[in-house]
């Protein structure tokens, strides 16, 4: 869920809940505060009316009471002198928190009520003074306050009477104060549970992948680039941190891989130094050989200066190896894509590296097995490199009497795959996954003899990927190396099937083709 949806469900509970929450606390209180007034009053009240109008609760409490008292007042005066019934109908009244008075003239003669009388015979209306407001009842009295009913009668001997119904309002009046207090309480109590509640889930939802954040910033800053975190891609604080995390693996990356380029470095200045001083030392002796006068006769004199010839070359090839290394790993070299035949193209490739095969005591072979027409887009310039690194570099290392490279062109389907294989010395397991990487060497000790700067391959890697294909290795110490490539074909163009033929008997001195 998004930040902004959070904020939503936010303010839905902060108002929601505590509203629902009010209103079943509410209900509870009410109920039972009707509960207790029943059980009371023995009344029927509804629940709103008990809050809004409580006195009117109190004067039902004694209607059916007061209108007994005004049809004796009718009908029937004398009963008011008849004390027994006056007493019964107190005792009735006193289970509803009431009790009467009854007056003759100005005396009170009788006072059903458990306090003084001065408590309310100020608070008496006089004969003939009413108020109907609440159905014939007064609310009167400030410290003690009382709800009064009267009715006026004559006695028997024409004097006048008044009789009384008070009852005690401070006896509803807790009740109702409590039940507010009551909801007050609750009030305080659901907003608490709510803020609770909100902080909780704010917390757990927002504040503490922002704590997670502000430690993995805290780790980074201190140098510690393994502290990984993760979020909830479903909100933005959760892709923050999924960001964040992808910037610690590429920061952590590219140090990593600035380590690796400084050790490169190091290590590139390091053979290049050592490269570069066998052919100069070489030179620099050949030369003062010259000078010295050693080379006495035109023999010598044409061995050392071919010498110093083939060093200078040496030299010129591992300065242009580093230039172009340069160039490729910044991106810079030009390439001019054009549309060969590629059986053409590596027929005539292998018959220009045999004549060096010759010099070397190496057989060559080379075997055709994709269709003819068979058409690729290419650099013939940096793919001719490609070839040259890969078979120099089984050259370098041949370590057998009878060498032996084998090129094999293959139908791969949408690709076309070269196989170069060799019977030298092989590569050990552990360094194969390594041999594609910029300055590696498998065995520096005899790399550093054989000399080179470990960048044939890794430039090889780089050009067959400019093409859009690949490039891997195999290998088996003792037996020989095998690299292989793949370039796509080219689609538009029609292809013959391959024509099978036995070796030509076509020979470079060297170099077998099998086309």
């Amino acid at each position: 869920m998004d930040l902004k949806g959070r904020l939503k469900i936010a303010f839905v509970i902060i108002i929601a809940l505590p509203i629902l929450m009010m209103g079943l606390s509410g209900k509870v209180i009410v109920e039972y505060l009707g509960v207790a007034l029943q059980h009371t009053y023995d009344v029927d009240a509804d629940t709103m009316q008990v809050i809004t109008n409580p006195l009117r609760i109190l004067n039902r409490v004694t209607r059916e009471a007061y209108n007994q008292i005004k049809l004796w007042a009718i009908r029937e005066p004398g009963k008011f002198e008849d004390i027994k019934n006056i007493e019964q109908m107190n005792a009735e009244l006193s289970h509803k928190y009431s009790y009467l008075v009854l007056r003759k003239g100005d005396e009170v003669v009788y006072y059903g009520g458990k306090g003084e009388l001065s408590d309310v015979s100020g608070l008496l209306p006089a004969f003939g003074e009413h108020n109907t407001d609440l159905d014939g009842g007064i609310y009167v009295g400030e410290k003690k306050p009382v709800l009064i009913k009267h009715q006026d009668f004559y006695f028997s001997d024409g004097s006048e009477g008044s009789i009384f119904i008070v009852t005690d309002v401070n006896v509803l009046m807790p009740q109702l104060k409590n039940s507010l207090i009551q909801i007050i309480v609750c009030m305080i109590v659901i907003i608490g549970i709510t803020a609770v509640v909100l902080v909780i889930w704010l917390y757990r939802t927002i504040i503490r992948p922002l704590n997670t954040l502000k430690m993995a910033t805290n780790e980074m800053r201190c140098g510690n680039l393994n502290y990984s975190i993760s979020g909830d891609p479903a909100d933005e604080i959760g892709q923050l941190c999924q960001d964040f995390d992808e910037m610690r693996q590429h920061m952590k990356e590219l140090i990593e891989e600035r380590l690796q380029y400084e050790q490169d470095s190091k290590e590139l200045i390091s053979n290049v130094s050592h490269d570069l001083k066998t052919p100069l030392t070489a030179i620099k002796g050949y030369a003062e050989g010259i000078i010295d006068g050693i080379a006495d006769t035109p023999e010598k004199m044409e061995k050392y200066v071919k010498t110093i010839y083939t060093k200078a070359n040496d030299m010129s090839a591992l300065v242009d190896e580093l230039a172009f290394f340069s160039k490729i790993d910044s991106n810079t070299v030009p390439y001019n894509f054009m549309v060969l035949d590629a059986s053409e193209y590596f027929t005539d490739c292998i018959e220009e590296l045999g004549l060096d095969m010759e010099v070397k005591n190496l057989n060559l072979d080379f075997a055709n097995e994709i269709p003819q027409g068979t058409k690729v887009s290419a650099d013939p310039e940096q793919l001719k490199r490609v070839i040259n690194n890969i078979i120099g570099n089984s050259v370098k290392y041949m370590d057998k009497q009878e060498g032996k490279i084998t090129v094999r062109l293959c139908d791969a389907g949408e690709d076309v795959q070269v196989e170069l294989t060799d019977n030298g010395p092989g590569i050990a397991k552990k360094d194969l996954p390594y041999i594609f990487d910029r300055f590696y060497r498998a065995d520096a000790s005899r790399n550093s003899r054989k000399g080179g700067t470990g960048l044939g391959l890794a430039i090889a890697q780089k050009i067959i990927e400019e093409h859009g294909g690949r490039i891997w290795a195999q290998s088996e110490e003792g037996v020989g190396t095998s690299v292989h490539f793949t370039m796509p074909k080219l689609a538009g163009h029609k292809q013959m099937p391959p024509q099978v033929q036995e070796p030509k008997g076509r020979h470079i001195k060297g170099m077998k083709i099998k086309v």
